[in-house]
């Protein structure tokens, strides 16, 4: 491997060290009004985004629209919990992968729990422990990517390229692997949640179908 092909490695392992999530604790545990919400998220997720100079992270009209989609419950007098802070996580996370209408599916366990009053299990305990699934991926997923690397690297090599050329191509390569990987997952994703939605939409014809019995007896 030369140097340069080290250095590529190095910066796109440390690039995911620095993946800068938020734990419950860092929470805010008052309610926050908008302003409040949006300078928050943005203090803690910039870092997450390609472009942190120019991208935004969430703004008020995003929040709006989540409201308008279903995904997010309406603030309580212009105010929003930790619930809410702790569904916009998902969402800005989820949005890059999903459509609206499976983030609308996946979120619909967590907003059942949305301010209940269980002390046994309630929202912060579903975060947490997707917090620590996350935490238990990450150098799996290194060795995965170094391993794709490597095999990236003993591509093109009697082509009759020239360096250059051949750099690019073992990039693309590269690349490719892990379009591929992300590819088989979001099938996968998307397929789950399809299934969910029939058996959510079974459910919800059986229980008009009961109601309405229930009516005529």
């Amino acid at each position: 491997m030369t140097i340069d092909n080290d250095d590529l490695l190095n910066s796109i392992i440390a690039s995911l060290g620095r993946i800068d999530t938020i734990s419950a604790t860092e929470i805010p545990g008052i309610d926050l009004y908008m302003d409040q919400l949006t300078s928050f998220m943005d203090e803690r997720l910039k870092k997450t985004t390609r472009h942190p100079e120019s991208d935004k992270i969430l703004t008020k009209t995003m929040i709006n629209n989540y409201a308008k989609n279903d995904l997010l419950p309406p603030p309580v007098k212009k105010k929003y919990s930790k619930d809410h802070i702790i569904l916009l996580i998902f969402i800005y996370y989820f949005k890059s992968v999903l459509s609206i209408n499976d983030i609308q599916t996946l979120l619909e366990p967590l907003k059942e729990r949305f301010q209940v009053s269980d002390p046994q299990f309630d929202l912060s305990d579903i975060y947490n422990t997707c917090f620590d699934l996350q935490k238990e991926e990450l150098d799996p997923l290194i060795e995965d990517i170094k391993k794709k690397y490597e095999r990236s690297l003993s591509t093109f090599e009697d082509c009759g390229l020239s360096d250059d050329e051949k750099k690019k191509m073992q990039t693309f390569s590269f690349i490719i692997q892990m379009l591929f990987d992300v590819y088989i997952k979001k099938l996968l994703m998307e397929k789950i949640l399809d299934n969910m939605m029939k058996e959510d939409d079974k459910t919800g014809k059986k229980q008009k179908s009961d109601k309405k019995n229930k009516t005529k007896e």
